[in-house]
């Protein structure tokens, strides 16, 4: 496949898991499936899907640990100029002891405790779009290879 065909087939792959996220969104009441992390995810998983950042344990493992961290210092510790750079810096840490690192999910502690999300967070949208977002990467990459 030339890099052309690539890059429109991650671009489709990407707006396909966006569209998805963002459609639910829109049609489940008071269930929000989409966050702006996910868009830096895509990149990863349709545009760099044999990167080991793009692997699903890292997609979906990297956001929960990440926000799980955000969600911890939002609801137990505050939120404050110093517990911002604490939880990213942590959050980076514990990615990587964990070799669950996807960048993209660096950005969960501030998105979280910069809005000041509950623990529901964690499950919607966190491991709810994590996974559609896996789900829509797996399919796309059975499509592909019917195409090479």
């Amino acid at each position: 496949m030339n890099n052309f065909f690539l890059a429109l087939f991650a671009g489709i792959g990407a707006a396909l898991a966006i569209g998805v996220l963002a459609y639910s969104d829109a049609e489940i009441s008071n269930m929000a499936l989409l966050m702006a992390p996910f868009g830096a995810t895509t990149v990863l998983v349709f545009g760099l899907p044999d990167s080991p950042l793009a692997q699903p344990k890292n997609v979906i493992f990297g956001h929960l640990i990440t926000a799980f961290i955000g969600v911890f210092f939002t609801q137990l510790v505050g939120v404050t100029p110093l517990t911002l750079a604490l939880a990213t810096g942590l959050a980076v840490s514990a990615m990587l002891l964990t070799k669950t690192t996807h960048p993209p999910a660096g950005a969960n502690p501030l998105l979280i405790m910069l809005t000041g999300q509950s623990w529901l967070f964690l499950v919607t949208p966190v491991l709810s779009g994590a996974i559609v977002i896996v789900l829509v990467g797996l399919m796309m990459r059975r499509l592909k290879r019917s195409f090479a």
